[in-house]
């Protein structure tokens, strides 16, 4: 909401807000703080906020207190209106540096996280890979695996067990008894 000041003969300045009279300085702190403000002359209700506003910086500037630039206030004398869209363009020049200077630090970041993200993709593929490996390996037939137990103290009788299609039982030594 724009704040509304009165701007009297006397120059004194009205807040219609607070209903109150104000300086030049409570005025400057309302806009620093993102306040916006219309001044307008009581008498002939002409906007007179510009004129306002440039009080303020001529004041801050007899004060020291004035953070603009020499060379823009050189700009403002020099061609009026359009130093301000100058100035305008100057910061928004300056803005674009340091936001390219910022994207310029993060380009390691970024070309970090492609990275990290081809190497995931990567990794997903060799586990693919694996579980086909895996699933290709359960699907062969085992090996046959033989099982000797010798029985008895004296050696004459050896169980042979295979997990092939023959298989050789209790078979005495030198003698092959096959079952199916």
């Amino acid at each position: 909401m724009i704040r509304l000041i009165k701007r009297y003969e006397s120059r004194k300045l009205y807040d219609t807000e607070e209903s109150r009279y104000v300086s030049l300085d409570e005025i400057a702190s309302w806009v620093r703080q993102g306040q916006e403000v219309k001044v307008v002359d009581n008498a002939t209700g002409a906007d007179v906020t510009s004129q306002t506003l440039t009080q303020i910086i001529l004041d801050e500037g007899r004060r020291g207190t004035s953070f603009l630039p020499s060379e823009l206030l050189h700009d403002l004398v020099r061609i009026g209106e359009k130093a301000v869209t100058n100035g305008m363009e100057q910061m928004q020049h300056g803005v674009d540096r340091l936001v390219q200077a910022s994207i310029d630090r993060l380009a390691p970041v970024r070309r970090v996280r492609e990275e990290m993200s081809s190497l995931r993709t990567r990794l997903e593929e060799l586990e693919a890979s694996l579980v086909d490996l895996e699933t290709t390996e359960s699907a062969r037939p085992e090996p046959a695996a033989a099982v000797v137990v010798v029985s008895g103290g004296s050696g004459e009788a050896v169980t042979v067990g295979s997990l092939g299609s023959d298989t050789a039982v209790n078979r005495p030594f030198g003698r092959e008894e096959k079952s199916e």
